[in-house]
């Protein structure tokens, strides 16, 4: 009994109560009954004789008393404190409760709240100190719980990355001053790179006055960073620690209003905590994507959002080397195309064109890199101008070819001849790169010790160079400048784009230098180039993320970032979009530099989130109590007389005392109770709370799919129901909502009329709270689509495939009707388009139905039963032959390729969803000829 514990022990006291209570309820009868006697004025002049009061009977009283006995041990307050449970009534000071409370907490928030109430309250009779991590001045004196309580309850989790570096020395000040305090951390168990030494020191101070409620550190799973790859977006995703087990998910892409783009799955090896996801999708729907997330994980750090930086630009290439002297492998041409073809979409004239910069500016890029191309005139020049003005960039590399141009598409003046080693205009050893201008769009790129410079081409000095110049060499020359021309930019490397002049072409600098260009070329068209050029040109935040990663409004605390913004969020500059849409910047609350480990505690207490929750008996006794009450009543009532149907029947009162002893022993082994304010974060109910993805089902017709865990079948559940969707949009009145994805076990399946249920090989049976509700939903109305999937192994007269055998395993703890193939007079056949078969991705798979009762007419060319069948059963993968992209090109080819095989699949999801959405209809209307026929007669 060494973990039972009373909130008020101080009320057991009223227990010394209960024998005087016993004997004065002994001593008081019951009501008398009240007899009407129609004789009674004839004996109402006689004495009545003396009588002695009845006693009450025992069981009534041993109701009474326990009733009282369970009212007094409620108002105790006990619970039972499991010796894995935190215990915070040891301290005789202040108790200090430490909550972590930054992005990585937001998954299990609900939880943590719960945890921390619980703690409070259990606290009561002790001040508090409650230190939220994420405070830049937490407080130091101490307040009642009740208090601490309904701060807890504003806290909400942070966007951004929490370094708990003033919160925990506050709290190892507080544990140092008071001698009797003890500690609490409500811990994500996840640590930032800098909180390390910190949080070593803490857990050294605060041993043996510290417990720790932690959640696993495994369980967040980040998406750190969004890079461009050769045809798409690659994603980096992390974690704390591994899982020890192998584990999967996936990633979402979403424009600006919301609607899904594109997905890709990831999969974690069971010791990894990296790993690597990749969007690939056409540049024209990789550009609209303006966010990517983690489905199922509720945080700011499993978003991603993508500003103009991000999106892949199209950019042509024109070079002036002829085909004889250019050499494919060291060509400037290859080193810049090398550079800029993983991050956009690179386009070439090809070689020999008459006028290739013409044929350049018809791809309408948004980048245009020259190199070594001398001197531009005419109609050319004159249309390189307007693209510029226009808001494109122009890039231009130095050459031989460019040190003697003479046209005005340069950035600065170029002084005649070039600066070589060993020249006229030399140095006496290769010159190293000075650092990058702070106006600079460079700023923040690492500069290689190792970067050596040989020859380039000079800028004649004036007043404006020093502004123009985006990066110098160690004796101030400019390396690369820049000027604005109307709404676009020309960019001057003053070094050739191969080898001869520079080593630049082989290092890292090179592509980032390209990269940040690529960044500017779509920017500057919308937010104008000066503020490009300006580092310190400030952008207002417009929308931000909140800690569950949902975008709002930006809050008034979120501060304008300057437009070279490269750092992870903050409480300052909290991640979202700053600046107007068409040129917005995001700020993300990971950066591929983000790094994140697993707290080591050492030798401290940890308690898992889990078995922190001591158990709280009151509502318990509460509910016993109020149950006795009531059996109280009921007795008094019976032995009262109000209830006078039962007088005469001594079996009625027997019942009705049963019944109140049965409420009483039920109430007593009914599952543990969770306390009033702190639910557990994932109760188990008999009645499910409606969604709002329930109730927009109610409001629009959907279909829906079983998630049967493997991404890939699920994936083209979803595609296959999305492309049906659009084909009935097409050809009938029925307009469709998005699919979604249930699980019979926890989703409410009563607002959807078709199921489509994908059967795995080896697939577990489904729970029987899942066989209750697809049970309770055919028996409803509803329909079933199960789909093998297996026609193309199925065997006529052989083994059933395993997914046959996972199926047969689902249907035998259910109760269907009997089935028979679909027979050529079924209305299913007729509902919308006239079918004598129904295919998918296979053709040779038959399909199942309700049998029919009903005798075969051949005058009666449809036939149907009394209602629609509620299972259907399929071999031929119907969402396969359904799954189209974004573009209506078919996901998945079919067996065995019929030329009209594809159209069918069609006609058959046609048929099936206006079988199930109306009914047995046509099976009527086939009679109108007779009735008419009739009525002629």
């Amino acid at each position: 009994m060494a973990g039972l514990s009373f909130l008020a022990p101080f009320a057991l006291i009223a227990l010394v109560a209960l024998p005087a209570l016993y004997f004065l309820l002994k001593i008081t009868p019951p009501p008398p009954r009240r007899l009407p006697l129609p004789t009674l004025p004839l004996v109402k002049d006689l004495l009545g004789k003396e009588r002695e009061p009845a006693r009450t009977p025992w069981w009534l009283l041993a109701l009474r008393l326990a009733a009282a006995t369970a009212i007094i041990l409620a108002v105790a307050g006990p619970r039972w404190q499991p010796q894995s449970a935190v215990n915070t009534e040891t301290g005789t000071g202040p108790l200090v409760l430490i909550l972590d409370d930054g992005w990585t907490a937001a998954n299990a928030w609900q939880t943590r709240i719960a945890r921390a109430s619980a703690i409070l309250e259990q606290a009561a009779n002790r001040p508090v100190v409650l230190i939220p991590t994420s405070e830049e001045f937490p407080a130091m004196t101490p307040e009642t719980a009740t208090t601490a309580l309904s701060r807890l309850l504003s806290l909400t989790p942070k966007p951004y990355v929490v370094l708990r570096a003033t919160a925990l020395d506050v709290a190892n000040a507080i544990l140092q001053r008071e001698a009797g305090a003890t500690a609490v951390w409500i811990s994500d168990a996840i640590r930032d790179d800098e909180d390390k030494d910190t949080i070593e020191r803490f857990l050294k101070h605060a041993a043996g006055r510290l417990e720790i409620i932690a959640s696993p550190a495994a369980a967040v799973t980040a998406l750190s960073g969004i890079n461009q790859s050769g045809d798409g977006l690659e994603a980096l995703l992390r974690r704390a620690a591994p899982r020890g087990e192998a584990s999967q998910g996936l990633l979402r892409a979403y424009d600006d209003k919301g609607r899904i783009l594109g997905d890709a799955t990831f999969s974690f090896a069971a010791t990894a905590t990296e790993a690597k996801a990749k969007l690939a999708l056409p540049i024209e729907i990789l550009n609209d994507i303006s966010r990517v997330d983690i489905a199922d994980e509720k945080t700011a750090g499993a978003v991603q959002l993508l500003d103009a930086g991000h999106r892949r630009r199209r950019v042509a290439l024109i070079s002036g080397e002829t085909t004889d002297t250019a050499q494919p492998l060291v060509s400037a041409r290859y080193f810049v195309s090398r550079a800029l073809q993983p991050y956009s979409d690179l386009r070439e004239p090809p070689r020999g064109s008459p006028d290739p910069i013409a044929r350049a500016l018809e791809e309408r890029p948004d980048l245009l890199v020259m190199v070594d191309i001398g001197t531009v005139s005419g109609e050319t020049a004159a249309a390189l101008t307007r693209y510029v003005e226009n808001g494109g960039m122009l890039i231009r590399f130095a050459g031989p070819g460019l040190a003697a141009a003479s046209d005005n598409l340069l950035p600065v003046t170029l002084r005649r001849g070039g600066r070589i080693l060993g020249g006229a205009l030399s140095w006496d050893k290769p010159q190293r790169l000075g650092a990058i201008p702070e106006a600079s769009p460079f700023t923040g790129l690492t500069i290689q010790p190792d970067i050596r410079i040989e020859r380039q081409v000079l800028a004649e000095p004036d007043a404006e160079l020093s502004r123009a110049s985006w990066a110098v060499l160690e004796d101030g020359t400019p390396l690369v400048t820049a000027a604005a021309r109307g709404k676009g930019q020309i960019v001057l490397f003053h070094v050739t784009g191969d080898t001869s002049w520079s080593n630049l072409p082989l290092s890292g600098l090179f592509v980032d230098m390209l990269r940040r260009c690529l960044t500017l070329a779509k920017m500057q068209a919308n937010a104008g180039t000066q503020a490009m050029n300006d580092a310190k040109e400030k952008l207002p935040p417009r929308l931000t993320l909140d800690g569950f990663g949902a975008l709002s409004a930006a809050t008034a605390k979120a501060q304008p970032v300057e437009t070279r913004h490269t750092a992870p969020a903050s409480a300052e500059h909290p991640p979202g979009f700053y600046g107007p849409p068409e040129a917005s910047l995001a700020v993300n609350t990971l950066t591929p530099q983000s790094r994140f480990a697993a707290i080591d505690f050492g030798a401290a207490r940890v308690i898992t989130m889990s078995d922190a929750r001591a158990i709280d008996f009151r509502p318990m006794l509460m509910v016993i109590a109020a149950l006795l009450v009531i059996a109280d009543a009921i007795a008094m009532a019976v032995l009262g007389g109000a209830l006078g149907f039962l007088r005469t029947s001594k079996r009625a009162l027997v019942s009705v005392t049963a019944l109140a002893f049965s409420l009483l022993l039920a109430s007593m082994v009914a599952p543990e109770s969770a306390h009033a304010q702190t639910p557990p974060p994932a109760p188990e109910l008999d009645i499910r709370s409606i969604r709002p993805e329930d109730i927009r089902s109610s409001l629009r017709p959907r279909l829906a799919y079983v998630i049967t865990g493997d991404v890939r079948v699920d994936e083209a559940s979803r595609t296959g129901l999305t492309g049906l969707g659009q084909i009935l949009s097409q050809r009938t009145s029925l307009h469709l909502d998005e699919p979604i994805g249930l699980d019979p076990a926890r989703d409410e399946l009563v607002f959807y009329s078709m199921i489509y249920w994908p059967i795995l090989a080896g697939q577990p049976r489904p729970s029987d709270k899942a066989i209750r509700a697809i049970d309770g939903f055919m028996k409803q109305g509803g329909t079933i689509l199960f789909d093998t999937r297996d026609a193309f192994v199925q065997r006529p007269g052989g083994q059933p495939t395993a997914e046959t055998r996972a199926l047969r395993a689902m249907l035998a703890a259910l109760d269907i009707p009997a089935l028979e193939p679909i027979p050529q007079d079924h209305v299913l056949t007729k509902t919308f388009y006239l079918l004598d078969r129904f295919v998918g991705r296979y053709a040779a798979g038959d399909t199942w139905v309700e049998t029919l009762t009903g005798p075969r007419d051949a005058k009666t060319p449809a036939r149907a039963g009394d209602r629609v069948s509620p299972i259907i059963i399929t071999s031929n993968d119907l969402a396969s032959a359904w799954a189209v992209d974004r573009f209506g090109s078919p996901l998945f080819p079919l067996v065995p390729g019929e030329p009209r095989q594809r159209e069918m699949a069609f006609r058959t999801g046609v048929n099936l969803v206006m079988y199930v959405f109306t009914g047995n209809y046509k099976a009527d209307q086939v009679h109108i000829p007779a009735l008419l026929e009739r009525l002629g007669q």
